[in-house]
């Protein structure tokens, strides 16, 4: 299964060139933290409230790109809430984002190109090989904010990433948009597993949102 910050940069990559979406720089850190919180929020290592985000199992999930973030939390003193913690891991956005490409480009999902842009500028480009799993993200979010299915708790808090990122201009045409803005709020007040799941992820949404204003 891939995680979070996997699935939302196979969202963000351009089918045509391999290249990231233009996103503002504190957006992309900030969805990328976020969506490792998310991912140890889904395997029930952390919990938050409005005062706290805090290690509830200290027990490594076994997927490297998580357990140093898990790490890291556990190691740390208590008190700092979901934003102070979306700021921080924001901070290693870089490394984690090359992280989740390497292994997508590992599993055959994507290849790197790399080269130069006017003989001067290095360049990185992640063409698509095998589009199955990409295809297969958009379509589960498609079908998800356009139909009336009962959702996977997994893609509810994908479809709160691709809010906070501001992505649906990639997966939905404008009318599309419309049509779906009733659903995809519903969604992301949804009960996931649990009102304490719900809370830490729209916690780990709200703090997003507000790292994406911001220059780091």
């Amino acid at each position: 299964m891939l995680t979070f910050v996997e699935e939302i940069l196979l969202l963000m990559l351009d089918d045509q060139d391999g290249r990231l979406v233009d996103l503002p720089r504190s957006a992309m850190n900030g969805v990328v933290a976020g969506a490792v919180l998310m991912d140890l929020a889904m395997h029930d290592r952390i919990d938050s409230d409005l005062q706290e985000l805090r290690v509830v199992d200290k027990t490594p999930t076994g997927d490297p790109l998580l357990d140093g973030a898990l790490a890291r939390l556990a190691t740390s003193p208590a008190g700092r809430n979901s934003g102070a913690w979306v700021e921080e891991l924001a901070r290693d956005a870089d490394d984690l984002r090359e992280q989740a490409l390497a292994r997508l480009v590992s599993r055959g999902i994507l290849r790197k190109e790399e080269g130069r842009f006017l003989w001067v500028f290095h360049t990185r480009r992640y063409p698509v090989i095998d589009d199955r799993e990409q295809r297969e993200v958009k379509a589960r979010l498609r079908e998800l904010v356009l139909g009336t299915e009962i959702p996977d708790p997994r893609d509810v808090v994908l479809v709160t990433l691709v809010e906070a990122a501001g992505l649906w201009d990639l997966l939905l045409t404008e009318a599309e948009q419309d049509k779906a803005a009733e659903r995809i709020a519903q969604l992301r007040k949804m009960d996931l597993v649990g009102q304490a799941m719900t809370q830490v992820v729209r916690d780990i949404q709200e703090s997003i949102a507000v790292a994406s204003t911001m220059a780091w």
